[in-house]
């Protein structure tokens, strides 16, 4: 089997790459294709390296101006995530950077909260009303009353300012609402988070396993490019997933679990990799901890107990397993992404990290690989002491779950809703994050809006949350701006810098400035002393004498190669309690937990309803990019996947059965409605469940081109179940039924 990154890339675009941009803001997918003819439209008088905002993952661009105009984007081959090569997103950027619908001047709310109406003002208008009303909700509650919600590279000034103001309350939607469950069960078993990017030598794997991981549509750029070679160099894919998705399409085993039962599936796998030798034994014997326990935990989870569960044959079950355990070390099980679920992710991502033990992939080529951080120096500044905080915020909002590493948003929400802690929030700052379709149950999401003194808005596009704000505030692209270096831990560390590429449009700021000049009304000025963010990255470069002249023209620096694996000499070691990988959890038994995963049913729902699953598009990230014409034209609305035979027996349907592409109204288990939705009937999903691409259903009417485009998850979402472990919002947990919507005359 020959593929190449190229033709993998294609693939998971659904065509993406040749489709025709009739709106004039660009002219080819440059990039995606890999097609080297030049360009002579659109060669720039002068390239600038940066990196990409399209989505969380940084990659290195080159940005092309021609006569003060970005004409398009291409990939920086020196830059270790993107490697010369952009998904549709990032090739997309100029659709952001020129979209008409972009917020051009600061706004103050001069209606009800929600309705939307607005007045421009001049930005000392704007930051004066931020800062009289923070000042007063300090003087009210104290400084730790203000939450800041951020997502994105950009966030980190308003971080700085929210350490400056005193406030411990940093949250981002990335934590509880996507990969909290994956950190808290690999920091359990083997003494530390993933991170992002995550640390996975995909490239070197001899066989992947992907559960619900959808790489070919969740693009990550540099995890799909390895996919790729690997499955060129003859690797073998199994998929666990209820929908036949990209990657299924190129797996040895496709594995059409039913949606809840995943603990059950890896138990077996465990099993049979336990009782037939598959295990690394010598592996766990020098570095793991609590096998017998496993060995004993696992006994009775065969293959044929599973598939009573998962309703997957258990030849299946056994032959997937054996193959993955003849793979090993370099049997790499992905951890996946989005992973809040069913409430119980933690231990479902336990299973998952039990299973690279007994495989002895961490640490090893193939596997998990140890990772590091550019040696970059802090701002030489210590800057005035903060607000001193009382005794009751030592602890921060959103923490409160035992092993919750980082603030779960959806505890600021909760705290910020009266009587549901020991302080209320009082004022948000939202920076870069729609929270209304982020966030599960909007009903609950906006009573606690409603009881803010202050809400402010930090955004490029009018989305949802801007118009339930006080004062919104336009920033300007990442195209537009200036930022503090990207500094992730990677194989081989480095650093990347963001330049603007052409000046800022209509009156957008970038974000350094915003919080420089709010932190100045805010008597914080001494904590902000640099000039602008180039000034702040010089400084910390000059520190240790690195250069930014080459920061500036590469876009990249790298540090000193790295042994990233046991092969190249980097030792194993366990930041656990006992120091070792720690199969049965001490840590979870005296939290009254689980300590080896257990698998319980979940809760089914109401008779002839589908459970909701969702995903993404490999042209959009979450409903960040919907408005973008460039990625909307050959990805203009969402739809609904449903299984042909389910649809033949649909209730209320039997005197005219469902067309393809027709459009439905979805009503969840408590009676919430979607927008009406294109159906897509197809076998390749089962038919207990039905599937949507997240993000759309858009309700602000600003973002003229995504307002009323296909139907929003996020408001069906209207259940959701707790992690109780680390506080995740599981929200696979809601189901629909379908309606004929009414077509108007």
């Amino acid at each position: 089997m020959s593929l190449s990154r190229r033709q993998f890339i294609k693939i998971g675009a659904a065509g993406a790459g040749s489709a025709a941009l009739a709106s004039g803001l660009g002219t080819r997918w440059w990039g995606l294709d890999g097609d080297p003819t030049p360009d002579p439209r659109t060669d720039g008088d002068r390239v600038v390296a940066s990196y990409c905002e399209l989505c969380f993952w940084g990659c290195g661009v080159l940005a092309h101006v021609k006569e003060g105009r970005v004409t398009k984007i291409t990939g920086n081959p020196a830059h270790p995530l993107s490697r010369g090569m952009l998904c549709p997103r990032g090739v997309g950027g100029t659709g952001l950077l020129y979209d008409p619908d972009r917020l051009k001047k600061p706004l103050l709310r001069r209606s009800k909260r929600g309705e939307d109406l607005f007045e421009e003002v001049s930005w000392d208008a704007a930051l004066g009303r931020v800062a009289e009303g923070l000042e007063k909700v300090k003087q009210r509650h104290g400084p730790e009353a203000l939450a800041l919600f951020t997502h994105g590279s950009g966030g980190v000034w308003f971080k700085q300012f929210m350490k400056a103001w005193g406030s411990p309350n940093i949250g981002a939607p990335s934590y509880a609402q996507c990969r909290g469950p994956r950190e808290a069960a690999f920091q359990l078993t083997f003494g530390t988070p993933l991170g992002s990017p995550e640390p996975l030598d995909i490239g070197n794997a001899r066989c992947i396993t992907l559960i619900g991981s959808h790489l070919g549509e969740n693009m990550h750029n540099t995890q799909v490019q390895e996919l790729a070679e690997a499955l060129g160099k003859g690797a073998q894919l199994v998929v666990v997933d209820p929908r036949f998705s990209v990657a299924a399409g190129k797996a040895r085993y496709w594995l059409p679990i039913k949606p809840g039962t995943d603990i059950a599936l890896l138990l077996a796998w465990s099993h049979v990799l336990l009782a037939e030798g598959l295990h690394d034994t010598a592996y766990l014997a020098a570095h793991a901890s609590g096998l017998d326990e496993l060995k004993a935990h696992v006994a009775t989870a065969t293959p044929e107990w599973a598939a009573t569960i998962t309703g997957l044959d258990p030849g299946l079950i056994r032959d997937s397993a054996r193959l993955i355990g003849a793979s090993r070390p370099a049997s790499l099980i992905h951890p996946g992404r989005h992973t809040v679920w069913y409430g119980d992710d933690t231990q479902r991502e336990r299973a998952m990290a039990i299973l690279v033990a007994l495989l002895g992939n961490w640490g090893r080529r193939g596997g998990y690989l140890k990772q590091d951080k550019f040696p970059l120096a802090g701002y030489p500044h210590a800057g005035a002491p903060p607000p001193p905080s009382r005794a009751k915020v030592d602890r921060p909002k959103g923490g409160l779950y035992p092993l919750a590493n980082e603030v779960l948003a959806s505890g600021l929400c909760d705290a910020t809703r009266p009587g549901q802690s020991l302080y209320d929030l009082k004022a948000w700052l939202v920076y870069g994050c729609n929270l209304v379709q982020a966030m599960p149950d909007r009903p609950r999401l906006l009573e606690a809006i409603q009881q803010l003194e202050l809400l402010v808005a930090v955004d490029v596009l009018p989305a949802e949350i801007c118009g339930w704000a006080d004062v919104v505030l336009p920033e300007a692209t990442y195209l537009e701006r200036d930022d503090d270096a990207w500094n992730g831990a990677w194989r081989r560390p480095f650093i990347a810098v963001r330049q603007a590429a052409v000046p800022p449009m209509y009156d957008s700021k970038p974000g350094w400035w915003i919080v420089k000049e709010l932190a100045g009304k805010v008597g914080l000025a001494n904590h902000f002393p640099w000039t602008d963010a180039r000034e702040f990255v010089k400084t910390r470069l000059a520190v240790k004498g690195q250069s930014w002249e080459t920061l500036s023209s590469t876009g990249v620096l790298l540090g000193p190669e790295i042994p990233t694996c046991e092969e190249e000499g980097a030792p194993l070691t366990f930041e656990t309690e006992s120091g070792t990988i720690e199969l049965y959890s001490k840590e979870l038994a005296d939290l009254d937990f689980d300590p080896l995963p257990v698998y319980r049913p979940q809760e089914e729902g109401p008779p002839g309803s589908f459970r909701l699953l969702t995903g993404r598009s490999p042209l959009h990230s979450f409903g960040r990019t919907v408005n973008n014409r460039l990625l909307a034209e050959p990805y203009p609305e969402n739809e609904v996947w449903l299984n042909a035979d389910a649809a033949a027996h649909l209730a209320g349907f039997e005197a005219r059965p469902l067309a393809q592409g027709e459009r439905v109204v979805l009503v969840n288990q408590d009676g919430v409605r979607s927008t009406p939705v294109k159906v897509k009937l197809t076998q390749r999903i089962r038919n207990d469940c039905v599937y949507m691409v997240h993000g759309w259903g858009q309700t602000a009417r600003g973002q003229r081109y995504a307002f009323g485009r296909g139907a929003s998850d996020a408001l069906l979402t209207s259940r959701y179940k707790i992690d109780p472990i680390m506080g995740g919002t599981g929200m696979n947990v809601n189901f629909v039924r379908f309606e004929r919507a009414v077509v108007s005359a």
